[in-house]
């Protein structure tokens, strides 16, 4: 009996091992070139399409890949967090031309953010050239219940979904301000929602005040929120009003130029 549990474990191996390696592939491919459709990686990586279906799906599923309307493949915000990859994406391109936009008019950060789980993540960022600034780069992350790009993606979501992302858990911000559970979380979104655009004032650094708006692709997903971060000690009421009114007009803008693209997100933590 030994025996021959020994050898069943010893048959299984070789064929993980190849599904590492298989996996491992696509992924490298993908880094190289893409969007690439399932025939074009079954053929240039000699593998059997119904092997890649299988493993592409998982990729998917988990964040390491996403899928295009024409049934494309290329990395997927998993993926992006381990190198610099995300500056070749379309979004990205697409992100450069609003934000030289919003920094001529306004000389305030501006960029575009993704939902990792329950995080927000840069992905781009302009700076501005002003020396009182945030410190921040593209791969930092915050807590998406806490911060405006977060909660603006998090706004486009199912309440059961967020539910389940966030309830029993205790929400407490980057600054110390505790929400009174993901009751009071539901009640900001739906205010997001109603205005079509998130505010926060120093719930993720002292002293910041933040504005966030959603891209949004043609079947209605919201993909990335672009989102301003600026010291309070700039913001008075009528800047930050024309701020808001122009970030709107910008985001309206960069989800016509996006309005192809498969979302970014990954809601597994």
């Amino acid at each position: 009996m030994e025996a021959t549990a020994v050898l069943a474990e010893g048959d299984r191996r070789p064929s993980t091992s190849a599904g590492v390696k298989a996996t491992l592939a696509v992924l490298d491919l993908l880094a190289a070139r893409s969007p690439l459709s399932l025939s074009e990686i079954s053929r240039e990586l000699d593998i059997a399409k119904s092997t890649l279906h299988r493993i592409c799906a998982v990729l998917v599923e988990r964040g390491w890949a996403v899928r295009d309307a024409e049934g494309g493949f290329a990395l997927g915000i998993r993926a992006l967090r381990l190198g610099s990859s995300s500056s070749e994406l379309p979004i990205v391109t697409a992100f450069r031309t609003v934000a030289a936009e919003f920094l001529t008019r306004h000389d305030e950060t501006i960029a575009l953010a993704v939902l990792d789980g329950g995080e927000s993540l840069f992905i781009a960022l302009e700076e501005t050239s002003q020396p009182v600034r945030l410190v921040t780069h593209v791969g930092s992350t915050t807590p998406a219940f806490a911060s405006a790009s977060g909660r603006v993606v998090l706004a486009s979501h199912p309440a059961a979904a967020v539910s389940a992302m966030f309830g029993g858990k205790l929400l407490v911000t980057p600054t110390g301000r505790r929400l009174n559970g993901v009751a009071e979380l539901h009640s900001i979104l739906a205010e997001v929602r109603e205005r079509g655009y998130a505010e926060n004032l120093e719930e993720t650094a002292e002293g910041l005040y933040t504005a966030s708006v959603p891209v949004v692709n043609d079947e209605g997903m919201t993909l990335a929120a672009l989102t301003t971060c600026i010291p309070v000690s700039r913001i008075t009421p009528e800047r930050r009003a024309v701020i808001v009114d122009d970030l709107q007009t910008l985001g309206r803008e960069l989800s016509e130029l996006a309005r192809w693209l498969p979302s970014f997100s990954s809601r597994h933590p």
